[in-house]
């Protein structure tokens, strides 16, 4: 039984169209002209609207015009005494399902609107099971089964049915993004898109093109206008990663884009709407820095309306053997092999503080599937960092001397060396120095800079 909504001021029409399609089981409403058809699909949608194209205060084509954006998927067969080419190729262009012409054949229509119930119905069902396979396939994605986690898995069921901003924090590589797709992916908002952007990954001028786009000729280069991730993320989501890194003059200007909904490209003089849900995210402390005044206050209180924190791996090591054998699966599936792991090889990586988080440990799998030729991961497989993680040794390393010393001095000093040692490690090269601590390459030109071993990088890269 589908909902059916008559349209056409005649009324001798709109009683026939009743007795019709009452009799073939569905249920009906009427509406006399265009302006009362909005009102009442905005009261409550429809399955299929039959409709007329010519009437008086508002047509067909403008009452499909009108409903069109809130209600894509609704089904809409027009009639007309009047058809023309135009006509129906404006309804089409609508998304029209079909078009008939006044005198018609009951029995035509009766058909016409039953393959139309049809296709909504198809179209629904395609749309429910990719929906149920994404959630399954976006929250699988996320591992683990302690008691921190399943409290994160029932807060993405929870906010992903609203439209609040939301605020995930936790450290590099606990998974912020897989949450904030799961959050998307079990959304009213599923089958737009999803839009990712590291701000720390830009300059302030090209994170505003990025984000608001520019229109032809508003700085060389712009040879044409170009669309802003706001706007290609509009009636989705756009999740702002690392926005801690985001400058000043940005958070201002993202800000009022969050408050006002509207985006102003760069060098345009209009401002556009725009309905994207915002996800950010962020590693460092926003609370701390509004304080501190390098993170507007008001900003952070906009973006932080429901905050998820993501535990770091170590105050969740029971999930250890569950990730692990997640990601042993993932990439022995990726090789086509068949591999388990070891006793003593589990009892390392559990035991193993991993200040890289999940990150770390998928990027240690990986290269022990890939090393591995019995059919068990090995010790011999793991870093060396990890089969010589001592808790107790380091414990002792680190104990504070009885006459104390000076942290700030000792903690830079440490600074400096793992700089050193990274730059050692990748023979100077910048990037991947980065990627080793984890940070972004302008954060490492700052250390190298404050601790004055900037030429230090070029000496290694020449081989001095």
């Amino acid at each position: 039984m589908s909902n059916l909504l008559i349209v056409d001021d005649e009324q001798s029409y709109r009683q026939l169209l009743s007795l019709i399609f009452q009799g073939e089981g569905h249920n009906i409403r009427t509406a006399s002209n265009g302006s009362e058809a909005v009102m009442m699909l905005n009261e409550e949608p429809a399955d299929l609207v039959v409709s007329d194209v010519r009437m008086p205060d508002m047509d067909g084509i403008e009452m499909l015009r009108t409903v069109r954006e809130a209600l894509p998927d609704m089904g809409v067969v027009f009639m007309t005494a009047h058809a023309s080419v135009e006509a129906a190729r404006e309804a089409f262009k609508l998304g029209a399902d079909d078009f008939v012409t006044k005198p018609f054949d009951v029995d035509e229509l009766k058909l016409i609107v039953k393959k139309t119930l049809e296709k909504q119905a198809l179209i629904d069902e395609n749309r429910a099971f990719k929906r149920a396979q994404r959630e399954r396939g976006s929250v699988k994605n996320i591992v683990g089964n302690s008691a921190k986690m399943n409290a994160i898995f029932q807060m993405i069921e929870t906010v992903a049915e609203v439209q609040s901003t939301v605020l995930i924090t936790g450290e590099s590589g606990t998974g912020k993004e897989l949450v904030a797709r799961a959050i998307h992916d079990m959304s009213p908002r599923a089958e737009k898109p999803f839009i990712s952007i590291n701000c720390g990954a830009f300059t302030e001028t090209l994170l505003e093109s990025e984000l608001f786009g520019y229109v032809k000729g508003s700085f060389t280069g712009a040879n044409t206008n170009r669309k802003g991730l706001f706007e290609a993320a509009n009636k989705g989501t756009i999740f702002l990663d690392e926005i801690g890194e985001m400058s000043p003059a940005m958070q201002v200007k993202l800000l009022r884009v969050l408050q006002e909904r509207r985006v102003r490209p760069v060098g345009a003089h209009e401002e556009l709407p725009v309905d994207a849900r915002v996800i950010a995210a962020t590693n460092r402390d926003l609370k701390q820095m509004s304080t501190e005044g390098t993170f507007r206050e008001d900003l952070f209180y906009r973006i932080s309306v429901i905050p998820i924190h993501l535990p770091p791996l170590r105050e969740r090591s029971e999930d250890i053997p569950e990730l692990v054998n997640h990601f042993v699966g993932k990439f022995c599936e990726m090789s086509g092999r068949n591999l388990g792991i070891s006793a003593k090889a589990m009892h390392m990586l559990e035991n193993y503080m991993w200040g890289g988080n999940v990150r770390e440990l998928e990027h240690t799998i990986e290269r022990a599937v890939a090393l591995e030729r019995t059919d068990e991961i090995q010790t011999e497989r793991l870093p060396e960092h990890i089969t010589n993680y001592n808790p107790d040794r380091i414990k002792a390393e680190f104990e504070l001397p009885h006459d104390g010393l000076n942290l700030t001095a000792h903690l830079e000093n440490l600074e400096k060396t793992y700089v050193i040692e990274a730059l050692r490690m990748t023979a100077g090269n910048q990037t991947k120095a980065a990627d080793l601590l984890q940070m972004q390459v302008r954060s490492l030109r700052h250390l190298l800079d404050k601790h004055s071993i900037r030429t230090l990088s070029a000496q290694m890269r020449s081989g001095d």
